[in-house]
């Protein structure tokens, strides 16, 4: 069976780092575009970070642009999420997400229902 599961949450000070890593198995994604989405308790599920089969195109959302850098392994099977410089605001449960099928055009990725798979989050926490 296919799986996506998310490693390296947990608590930082604003202004401090965080790397997330998200290992696939049951499937090669090397393939597929790959994601990150968050979602804050109350809100609705947002994009942050996509990348393409061979990660020479990375994506992001306006708020974590310059701050974040989604990259990926083929060889290993895995997408990566750096995030610096995070704030409050970023505090969210984090889900790396595959596609099984290349979207029409790049700007697909940002929408949660090109993916079809999904890991399990994790809880990403920011204080003041």
């Amino acid at each position: 069976q296919v799986r996506l599961v998310e490693s390296g949450g947990g608590l930082v000070q604003a202004g401090g780092s965080l790397s997330l890593s998200c290992a696939a198995s049951g499937r090669t994604f090397s393939d597929s575009a790959m994601g990150w989405f968050r979602q804050a308790t109350g809100k609705e599920r947002e994009f942050v970070a996509a990348i393409t089969w061979n990660g020479g195109s990375q994506y992001y959302t306006e708020s974590v642009e310059g701050r974040f850098t989604i990259s990926r392994n083929n060889a290993y099977n895995a997408v990566y999420l750096q995030m610096n410089s995070m704030k409050p605001e970023d505090t969210a449960v984090y889900y790396c997400a595959a596609t099984r099928w290349p979207p029409p055009a790049s700007g697909w990725l940002r929408n949660h229902e090109v993916y079809q798979y999904w890991g399990q989050g994790t809880q990403v926490t920011v204080s003041s």
